[in-house]
């Protein structure tokens, strides 16, 4: 686990803050930073320098496949997870009949591009009750014509976590639909196990440590004709460079074809970093430890004058706590003043704990919480 002194080494922004908004931006280590030098160094060697960068391509693919359960050959990086999910909409070559199922707990990158005019798909929105997604509102929606159903392994939104194995059989019983799955805020706080996923995608800046501009892709071998993308680019084709190469372009099977141009080299270095980090804290860790935080800050904020967001059920929870005050925006202005930073946005007030945050800074967050609340 992080220790104390750990903590101090390789977080030193952290030494003044309670930093509870990992669900937006993580904090990285330093050996973050030492990557993204590294690569500049491997940049001023220039074309020499990409020997380098593909080294850190396999071993960020690599890591990324351990975490998935998948190979690296499964494996496909690009700029982000929106990126990720409108280039998954170019491999569905959706057709006018279809229906794609989304959910409003979803981050907008996951569902907005199935609510596209140019979509010819029918979408089917999959509502929360309660602020929980419940399998008897899923089981109407499923249909011979469902092509796809795209869920959060975690609501940003709230943190609500699915069962993803329950989900899986209900859709299969009833469509052969396919399930993608955003596990961007779950990567590196959970334990996965996403057998029977069609898709995976996560972003890169939250949980893991890392840093922007990366978009990480699981495409499993049974899936591959499913999720080739049919883009222009080049390094997403066979042979870009062919003799006959303005007669016809040829995508890479599956989860190469996802990444369509150069790659963001500077956030690959931070990816093998990142996940390299947590891999050698150990998520079960990290779990384990920030789970009784996080329980214990969801018990004394059920004795606070909110509107509590984030169901009440242990197993549907991971490390995100929502919940919503007339006055959130001025209680986010005091806790920030405080040092203390959470997530505020339209009333909705969101803490995220992680592997790096302290007993002593859930206690720091609620005390300036009911001050808050006392004085607005």
């Amino acid at each position: 686990m992080i220790t104390a002194e750990t903590r101090r080494r390789d977080f030193p922004s952290l030494r003044k803050l309670a930093y509870l908004n990992t669900a937006a931006e993580g904090i990285a280590p330093l050996a973050v930073r030492d990557a993204l030098e590294q690569y500049f160094r491997d940049k001023q060697l220039g074309m020499d320098g990409r020997k380098a960068h593909a080294v850190q391509w396999e071993e960020a693919k690599a890591l990324t496949a351990e975490f998935f359960g998948l190979t690296p050959a499964e494996i496909g990086i690009c700029s982000c997870s929106s990126e990720a999910y409108n280039l998954a909409a170019l491999a569905l070559r959706l057709k006018k009949g279809d229906e794609v199922i989304v959910n409003d707990l979803d981050f907008p990158s996951g569902a907005t591009p199935w609510l596209q005019q140019a979509c010819p798909a029918t979408p089917r929105v999959w509502r929360n009750l309660s602020g929980a997604l419940r399998l008897e509102d899923l089981v109407p929606l499923l249909n011979p014509k469902t092509r796809l159903v795209t869920v959060s392994l975690v609501s940003f939104f709230n943190g609500f976590r699915i069962l993803l194995p329950e989900v899986l059989a209900s859709v299969r019983k009833r469509s052969s639909a396919l399930v993608a799955v955003d596990v961007t805020q779950a990567l590196g706080r959970i334990p996965l196990d996403l057998t029977g996923a069609d898709l995976v995608v996560s972003s890169t800046h939250k949980w893991i440590l890392a840093s922007h501009g990366g978009g990480l892709v699981g495409v499993p071998a049974a899936r591959t004709a499913d999720w080739t993308v049919p883009a222009g680019g080049w390094f997403n084709l066979e042979d870009a460079f062919a003799p006959n190469r303005f007669e016809k372009a040829v995508s890479k099977p599956g989860a190469a074809s996802f990444t369509v141009g150069m790659p963001n080299y500077p956030a690959v270095y931070a990816i093998r970093a990142g996940l390299e980090y947590i891999r050698g804290v150990g998520v079960k860790k990290i779990d384990t430890a920030t789970r009784l935080l996080v329980l214990e800050c969801l018990a004394e904020l059920k004795k606070l004058p909110i509107e509590l967001l984030t169901p009440d059920e242990p197993e549907h929870i991971a490390g995100i706590l929502a919940f919503r005050h007339p006055k959130a925006e001025e209680i986010h202005q005091r806790l920030h003043a405080a040092n203390v930073h959470v997530m505020s946005h339209a009333g909705r007030l969101r803490v995220a704990i992680h592997g790096y945050n302290t007993a002593q800074d859930v206690e720091r967050f609620l005390k300036e919480l009911r001050g808050a609340l006392k004085a607005v």
